[in-house]
C-alpha cells in the first residue's frame, strides 16, 4: 500500500492517520518531493477509474497559470502537465493493490483499506 501525501494539507494528514490506526503498512510518498512518472499517474489513474481532469486541482495558481479549465482533455497532455506540476493532483492517494482512490474522507480509506 502507498500513500501519496502532502503533509500540509488537512484531509492527507486525516488519510495518514486513518491508515496508521488500522495499523496496516504502507509507504508513505510525499508526492510534491517525489512526483510520479507519467506511467505511474497513468497506471494510478487507470486504478482510481478516472481521468487526470476528474482528479486535477484547478484552483491552484498554477493551474490557472496554464488556463488547465480550458486545455482539451487529452489525457497523455494532462497527464504531462500534472507530472511537471503535482500540485495538480488531488490528494491524498492510497494506492492498494490494484486499486487506488482520492482518500479525502474516511469512506474512501475504508474503501482502501477493504481491497487490501
Amino acid at each position: 500500500m502507498e500513500l501519496w501525501h502532502n503533509p500540509r494539507c488537512s484531509k492527507s494528514r486525516a488519510a495518514k492517520a486513518a491508515l496508521d490506526e488500522a495499523g496496516v503498512e504502507y509507504t508513505e510518498r510525499r508526492y510534491l518531493d517525489r512526483p510520479p512518472t507519467a506511467r505511474e499517474l497513468d497506471e494510478v489513474l487507470a486504478r482510481i477509474g478516472a481521468e487526470p481532469w476528474d482528479v486535477a486541482r484547478l484552483n491552484e495558481p498554477v493551474a490557472k497559470e496554464l488556463g488547465l479549465k480550458d486545455l482539451e482533455h487529452d489525457r497523455a497532455r494532462w497527464i504531462e502537465v500534472m507530472v511537471a506540476n503535482p500540485v495538480l493532483i488531488q490528494r491524498p492517494i492510497v494506492v492498494a493493490g490494484e486499486t487506488a482512490v482520492v482518500a479525502r474522507d474516511a469512506e474512501s480509506v475504508r474503501r482502501a483499506l477493504d481491497s487490501q
